[in-house]
């Protein structure tokens, strides 16, 4: 994919955990190039942090575990651990949201965020995953704590046909009967003259989920008996050298069966539970029924006398979420988030110089995006009104390189969003007296933002072992404006606080190679907002947005190490903070709450190949305790997000052996040691719905063919 991100936030120093822990050679590194600035690049010219996920690492966690959300967990420092649920709430990057994409195509619904977007495809049909980390305005709305782009496979043979055929069974040997699952994918590619295709479908099917006691998890949510669905259909056709056109779809389904009671237990002492059978009152199964994702992309690079190139994309999403029944509706019901989405990119690349001892450039275009989101009940009552978003965003971006050591940097882009929404009357909804809360009619309207945002970047390549980058960027969004609209007390638009978010991210670190067995980086980072967005307790314990100035702050950092061909072992570690000023005075001494402050984390690794067939593996992740807020002094209760959560490690196992060129076979297994342990969301949530244990061991066996 030529084109892709550009930032209003100049982007940076890459953390390629797969390029060193799938090789035997660290120098594989620098031969890294990613889309980060709408073209292709060399990591070393890249000012500020970002994180790739590639091939080889994507299908080595695919054999522990296909959930997106765990590989994601265990490859990218500073994002927080999962739910190991359908949702991923709390999953935020630096302490903010992030904006999820594929092939630049928005997933992310931030009108309404559903917490779905990151289990949005099958990780089967992924080549690469582009973290970039830190506040961005490359595709707009969304992406105040960066964005994370999954890059669909592409045709790389010369043959008219080849493939990849996978089929694997999962299950949990220690917890009993009906866990065992199955998942099948096919993957298709070639080229044919100037044409070249991909073809992919994937198909799972999980069975029951119990934690290392072998009792049944929590319905709510749950991963259990789902049926997932992927299809990919990607062609391209080479006009000549320098034009190409490329048309792909990319279809994803996910619908649960589980029919589990629920037996709900007490926060700190006891799990919530599946028990008996449930109340069959869901209309339509739990899960991500449809994700539909069209897109079209030109590329010419040889214009204007072969100094200018362009990348011209249009694109489509029709996304639809569903989650389970719930007795808080007045009269019960299912919600759902509804969005499409209906975007163009125009992006040119024009050379200003090419001599010897420095280069530059300079990228401009414009983005069009168009957001329809809603969110309803099953029965069609309304959640949150109607809301359409139109985005227009020129940009323009400067590349500077100058003896071949030093980079610098620098962009704007004119954000001009308008929202319309529509009347609506706000749901009834269970208070925590008993009560439900009085409907009140909603007059929609009109509301504009607009802002002009800047990014500002340089790196200098001092020597091998020690690279240098700096970078200011920003982003404007204007999340969750749904959950503001759903909970309103006024009856009109206009009286409501709507404000967007504008987050000021500031970034330095130092990044190198030592000899060719050591491979560094270490990140401190600030970002800022004058007007975040927090979910926090009311008194009567509903969920409302706190909106006040935010400082979150942190550091992060990997070290890997190859001392021989044959192995290959390092880590990682990420701390954040956040503070906020309540009442807007200056008085920082308020924290933000865990739901986006994430604990400490510690991701570590070994590999090996002890012979060239056979290739060994341990992943572990180390979760640090966060104790950051005390329970109220009279009810002794913890407030949502402010709970005390523990310190947890897990240990995955990962092994694969190659019978010969065409055939392989692998084993993974997740949390080898059978730890029963809760996912911090079980315990910062500090609800006894869900406080919550985490599966127990779980074992993948997967045959593979490649023709």
């Amino acid at each position: 994919m030529k084109k892709a991100l550009l930032s209003a936030a100049c982007l940076g120093s890459v953390t390629v955990f797969a390029q060193v822990k799938d090789s035997t050679r660290t120098n594989d590194v620098e031969e890294v190039i990613m889309t980060a600035s709408r073209k292709k690049e060399n990591i070393k010219e890249i000012p500020s942090s970002v994180t790739v996920v590639a091939e080889k690492q994507i299908q080595s966690q695919l054999t522990v575990n296909s959930d997106i959300t765990s590989i994601l967990q265990y490859t990218v420092p500073s994002l927080g651990t999962n739910s190991g649920q359908t949702s991923n709430t709390g999953q935020t990057l630096r302490g903010r949201q992030v904006l999820v994409l594929i092939d630049g195509i928005p997933q992310s619904t931030p009108l309404r965020n559903g917490a779905r977007d990151l289990r949005s495809i099958d990780p089967s049909v992924i080549e690469r995953i582009e973290v970039i980390k830190g506040a961005s305005s490359i595709y707009g709305n969304g992406a105040d704590g960066g964005i994370i782009n999954y890059i669909t496979r592409r045709s790389k043979s010369d043959k008219k046909i080849s493939g990849l055929s996978q089929i694997g069974f999962t299950g949990q040997p220690y917890e009993g009967g009906g866990t065992l699952g199955v998942r099948a994918s096919q993957l298709l590619s070639g080229k044919i003259n100037k044409f070249d295709y991909v073809f992919s479908l994937a198909y799972e099917r999980t069975g029951y989920m119990k934690d290392a006691d072998g009792i049944y998890l929590t319905p709510t949510y749950s991963t259990a008996k789902m049926n997932n669905y992927n299809g990919m259909l990607k062609l391209g056709y080479n006009i000549n050298a320098d034009q190409r056109i490329e048309a792909s779809y990319i279809g994803y389904a996910s619908k649960s069966d589980l029919n589990l009671g629920l037996k709900t237990g007490k926060y700190g002492i006891s799990p919530t539970i599946g028990d008996g059978v449930g109340k069959s009152l869901e209309t339509t199964p739990q899960g991500t029924p449809k994700n539909h994702n069209f897109r079209i992309n030109y590329d010419n690079q040889n214009m204007f006398w072969g100094s200018t190139s362009l990348n011209f994309n249009a694109y489509m999403q029709d996304f639809k979420t569903v989650y389970g029944y719930s007795d808080t509706f007045f009269g019960g019901g299912q919600s759902n988030v509804i969005s499409k989405k209906y975007g163009a990119r125009i992006n040119f690349d024009t050379k200003l110089w090419n001599a010897q001892n420095s280069q530059a450039e300079i990228m401009y275009g414009m983005d069009i995006l168009n957001d329809q989101t809603v969110q309803k009940l099953e029965d069609g009552r309304y959640w949150t009104p109607d809301m359409s978003m139109t985005n227009l965003a020129p940009f323009l971006l400067i590349k500077v390189d100058l003896l071949k050591k030093l980079t610098l940097k620098g962009g704007l882009r004119y954000e001009n969003m308008k929202v319309k929404v529509g009347d609506f009357n706000t749901l009834s909804t269970l208070k925590s007296d008993g009560t439900f809360t009085q409907s009140i009619f909603v007059t929609g309207g009109n509301l504009k933002y607009n802002a002009l945002v800047a990014n500002l970047g340089v790196r200098y390549n001092i020597e091998p072992f020690l690279n240098l980058f700096g970078s200011f960027s920003q982003s404007y969004s204007i999340n969750e404006l749904g959950r503001i609209l759903r909970t309103s007390t006024q009856g009109t638009i206009q009286n409501l606080e709507t404000k967007p978010i504008i987050v000021n991210n500031y970034e330095f670190g130092a990044t190198g190679q030592i000899s060719k067995w050591i491979n560094y980086e270490i990140t401190s980072y600030v970002s800022t907002s004058k007007l975040g967005a927090s979910f926090v307790q009311s008194p009567d314990r509903a969920l409302t947005i706190q909106r006040s100035p935010e400082i979150v702050y942190g550091v992060e950092g990997f070290l890997h190490i190859t001392p021989a061909k044959w192995i290959n072992f390092g880590g990682s570690y990420s701390w954040m903070e956040g503070i906020t000023s309540l009442k807007d005075d200056g008085d920082y001494s308020a924290k933000i709450n865990n739901s986006r402050i994430s604990a400490p984390k510690v991701l570590a690794y070994i590999q090996a190949k002890p012979i060239p067939a056979l290739s060994l593996g341990i992943d572990m992740l180390h979760a640090f305790q966060q104790d950051r807020f005390q329970p109220n002094t009279k009810t002794g209760l913890f407030a949502y997000g402010e709970g005390y959560v523990p310190e947890y490690t897990v240990f995955n196992f990962k092994s694969s052996y190659e019978i010969n060129k065409n055939w392989k076979v692998s084993l993974g297994v997740e949390n080898i040691f059978n730890i029963n342990y809760q996912p911090a969301i079980a315990w910062w949530s500090a609800r006894d719905s869900e406080f919550v244990n985490a599966p127990g061991t779980r074992g993948t066996l997967m045959l593979e063919y490649k023709f």
